[in-house]
């Protein structure tokens, strides 16, 4: 990798970095749309893998360890969901072309988060949330394995359920940090984290983690309202650039 494309990979994980600190998620669909700019998909799919183990981990210990119990048990049967598909579809990465990669994510990211900000807002009934929880959870799964994104369909389930801003930060750093366990071991079977790309991941935990110092102090200001908003604008921004890049390269 020339110098150029480490710096670059460097200051887009440093935003997703700030992101992340800031509104609790986004860090793998940034660093995943960013580096594709510039190096091969896969190469940009690997650089996500320990930035996403450890920026998760860390936005959960900042909670009681109660809350992260209760969270855990309230949606144990999304996250297990999540993490067995991601289990299994990451052995199918190296063999998917990649417009069709950067569609699979962009397309649904686009289309949910416009139809949000257009005001049209989910509401997932009580006696309807078991099912909901399946197949959005499976979705979510599926594209988890395939970009290691699985971030904004758990973004737009969660407002769906009207849940607070604190609790769905903890929420989201559950789902994140076990998916992302998923994840590492995934790879590591499909081969692609090797010997070549676990220090190029390994290197972004760096502005990773110097971001998410940045975005702390920026997300504790931010009240609901304008954090529902950032957080639809940012999906918009992200998937739209997956979207260009599948149908154009």
């Amino acid at each position: 990798m020339p110098l150029w494309a480490l710096v670059a990979a460097f200051g887009v994980t440093l935003f997703a970095g700030v992101v992340k600190g800031a509104i609790g998620f986004g860090a793998p669909l940034i660093i995943t749309s960013g580096l594709t700019l510039f190096l091969d998909p896969v190469i940009a799919v690997s650089g996500v893998v320990f930035p996403a183990l450890v920026s998760n981990f860390v936005q959960v210990v900042r909670h009681p360890w109660a809350d992260i119990v209760d969270a855990v048990k309230e949606h144990k049967r999304y996250t297990v969901i999540i993490c067995a598909l991601i289990l299994i579809v990451t052995q199918f990465v190296v063999l998917v072309p990649d417009s069709v990669f950067f569609l699979i994510l962009g397309v649904p990211v686009v289309v949910l988060s416009v139809m949000q900000m257009a005001g049209v807002r989910f509401s997932i009934p009580k006696a309807r949330r078991r099912v909901a929880e399946w197949w959005i959870a499976a979705m979510t799964g599926v594209l988890g394995g395939f970009t290691g994104s699985w971030g904004p369909l758990t973004v737009l389930y969660l407002i769906a359920l009207d849940t607070p801003k604190m609790r769905q930060l903890l929420v989201q750093g559950v789902v994140y940090s076990l998916g992302a366990v998923a994840l590492f071991a995934g790879h590591l079977q499909s081969g692609v984290l090797n010997a070549a790309t676990i220090p190029f991941s390994v290197l972004l935990l760096v502005p990773v983690f110097l971001g998410m110092l940045i975005g702390f102090r920026v997300g504790d200001r931010l009240d609901a309202e304008l954090f529902r908003k950032l957080t639809l604008t940012l999906l918009v921004v992200a998937g739209a650039n997956l979207v260009r890049r599948g149908l154009f390269g």
